[in-house]
Order: C-alpha cells, then structure tokens, then sequence
C-alpha cells in the first residue's frame, strides 16, 4: 500500500484557525480605520463651516450686534450647527466675532474655533 497525500483534519483545522485569527485582526484594523476616516472628514467639513461664515461677514462687510447667533449650515448632507460669538474690541470700529461648529448629532462638542474680526466702514 502506497502511502496516503495531503493534510490530516487537524491540520486543516489548525490552518482554518490561524486564518480566522489573522481575518478577525484585519477586519478589526479596517474598521478602526473607518471610523477615524469618518472622524476626519467630520472635521474638516466643520472647518469649512466655520470659514464659510466667517468669509461670508467679512465679504458682505457686516456689522452685526454684540451677542451671540446661532444656525445651521448644511454641508456633505449634514446640517452642521453653529454658534457665533460677537464681541466688542477696544476699537469701536472692530469687533471680534468667534464661530464654533459643533458635532451634526452632538452639539454639546464642538469640533472647530475660529475667530476673526469684522470692520465697520465708513459708507
């Protein structure tokens, strides 16, 4: 009798083992990736919020009250909300106007700060 080729069953499971391991590992990492990818782009497009409303004051040249504002911007499909701050300055004819983008489904956190300052002209 000629001997017998190929694997064993244990061997076979002990393979599918380390192959279900080694599938487990690599789709957790993709996951994880996912999601910090998603949380970026989160970021980024509140940047963006923030910045729209701030180039859109300076390029109508504004001159809003002091207080606080508050709205939604809606970008990539989400609406983003916003909180913008007026202050007054030492100068009468600037004011610093802060703008926080907050989280589409957590507006408890905000995801980006930004400040600038409006000028009154003279028309």
């Amino acid at each position: 009798m000629r001997g017998q080729r190929g694997f064993t069953l244990l061997e076979v499971l002990v393979a599918l083992a380390i192959l279900a391991i080694a599938m487990a590992a690599v789709s957790r990492t993709t996951s994880s990736s996912v999601q910090h990818v998603e949380a970026l782009r989160t970021r980024v497009v509140a940047d963006w919020v923030a910045q729209n409303r701030l180039a859109l004051h300076q390029a109508r040249g504004d001159w809003l009250p002091t207080g606080i504002q508050n709205g939604e911007e809606v970008q990539s499909d989400l609406s983003y909300p916003w909180r913008e701050e007026i202050i007054a300055t030492p100068n009468p004819t600037m004011r610093r106007i802060v703008v926080n983008v907050y989280a589409p489904y957590d507006r408890t956190h905000s995801l980006r700060e930004l400040s600038g300052y409006l000028v009154q002209f003279k028309r």
